[in-house]
C-alpha cells in the first residue's frame, strides 16, 4: 500500500522498500502511476551518469571501480544495469549483480538489474522511472550501464546528463563510433583495455576524428583506462565533474533536463493514447471496418479516418 510512510522510508533509503517500489514500477499498474505522482517532486537531485559502448568493452568493471571511487567520496550510488531481455521469461539476461559483487554488499550502493524488453534504443523506459525511485531515495550518484548493442543504443543520451561511451583498442571502435552515432551523443569517451596492443593509435584516431568532426561547442575528451586494475578512473570521475561544471556554469544542465522532461511527457502522453486506441481496435467496429475494406468498399486510408472520426467522437462523449 503506497501511504505517507512507505514515501517515508523511501526518503530513507530503505533497501527493501525501494526494492518494492521498484518492482511496482516494473508492473506496470495503476500502483506504479500513483506511486510516481507521489515521488517525483523529489527528483532531481541526483545526477545522471550514462555509461554505454560494445560488448566486451569492460562497462561493468568500469561502473564497479567508478562506483567505489565515488563511495571513496561519501556519494552514495544507484547502478541500473539495462541487460538484454531472456526471450523466454522476459527478465534480465546477464545479471550485472553477479559482476558487480565487489559492491554488491556496501549499503551505500543499490544495484538493479533490468531488461530492456525490446526497446531498441538498449534502455528500457522503465529504467528511468526507476531512476526517477532512486532520486527521491536521495541517492547522490545514479549510473546507467547499458546493454551493449552499438547503434541502437543512442536513447542513453535521453536518460543521462553525462553520457559516456566506452571504446576498446583492438575492435576499431573508433570509426563504428563515427558510423553509430554515438559521436553525437558522447560527452565523454573511454578508451578502456589500455594495456592492449593499438591503444595509442586508437587514442590518436579517436581525438583527430572528434576534433574534425564534432559538431558540439565542447569537443568531448578521451580518457584512457585499465579497469580492472582501477588505472584511469579518477581522470574519468574528474572529466564527468568537469563535464557537469560546464553543465551547470553555462545553464545546461538545466535547460537539458527541461528538453528532455518534454520528451518523456510525450512519450507518455503517446503510450496514453496508444492505450485509449487499443480500446477501439478490440471493439466489433474495426472488424466491420476490415470486412468493408476487404470488400472495396473503403482504402485502408478510409477506415483509419473513420476510426479517428470515432476515438474523437467518443472523446466528446466523455
Amino acid at each position: 500500500m503506497i501511504d505517507e510512510n512507505f514515501i517515508k522510508k523511501i526518503r530513507e533509503q530503505d533497501r527493501k522498500t525501494v526494492s518494492r517500489a521498484i518492482t511496482l514500477i516494473e508492473s506496470s499498474n495503476g500502483s506504479a502511476n500513483q506511486l510516481l505522482k507521489f515521488l517525483y517532486k523529489f527528483t532531481g537531485n541526483a545526477y545522471r551518469i550514462g555509461i554505454t559502448g560494445p560488448p566486451g568493452a569492460g562497462k561493468s568493471t568500469l561502473t564497479n571501480q567508478l562506483t567505489s571511487y565515488y563511495r571513496s567520496l561519501g556519494k552514495t550510488v544507484g547502478i541500473i544495469a539495462v541487460d538484454p531481455t531472456s526471450p523466454f521469461s522476459g527478465g534480465a539476461l546477464l545479471g550485472d549483480r553477479i559482476r558487480m559483487s565487489d559492491i554488491g554488499c556496501d549499503t551505500g550502493v543499490f544495484i538493479r538489474s533490468m531488461a530492456t524488453r525490446g526497446s531498441l534504443g538498449g534502455l528500457s523506459k522503465k529504467a528511468v522511472e526507476v531512476a526517477d525511485i532512486l532520486d527521491a531515495a536521495k541517492y547522490d550518484i545514479i549510473i546507467f550501464e547499458t546493454v551493449g548493442v552499438g547503434q541502437s543504443e543512442l536513447d542513453i543520451a535521453k536518460a543521462a546528463d553525462t553520457t559516456v561511451v566506452i571504446l576498446v583498442p583492438e575492435s576499431g571502435d573508433s570509426i563504428q563510433a563515427m558510423k553509430a552515432g554515438l559521436m553525437e551523443i558522447a560527452d565523454i569517451f573511454v578508451i578502456n583495455k589500455c594495456d592492449r596492443q593499438g591503444a595509442d593509435t586508437t587514442y590518436t584516431a579517436l581525438t583527430t576524428i572528434l576534433h574534425l568532426y564534432n559538431r558540439k561547442e565542447r569537443v568531448p575528451e578521451v580518457v584512457k583506462t585499465i579497469a580492472s586494475e582501477n588505472k584511469g578512473i579518477v581522470e574519468l570521475a574528474e572529466e564527468i565533474d568537469k563535464h557537469r561544471q560546464l553543465l551547470i556554469e553555462t545553464n545546461k544542465l538545466e535547460s537539458n533536463r527541461t528538453k528532455k522532461l518534454k520528451e518523456r511527457i510525450l512519450e507518455n502522453l503517446n503510450y496514453l493514447i496508444n492505450e485509449e486506441i487499443s480500446e477501439i481496435i478490440e471493439s466489433s467496429y474495426v472488424d466491420e471496418l476490415v470486412a468493408m475494406t476487404l470488400q472495396g468498399k473503403l482504402s485502408y486510408v478510409e477506415a483509419s479516418e473513420l476510426l479517428l472520426k470515432n476515438y474523437k467522437q467518443r472523446l466528446r462523449g466523455k
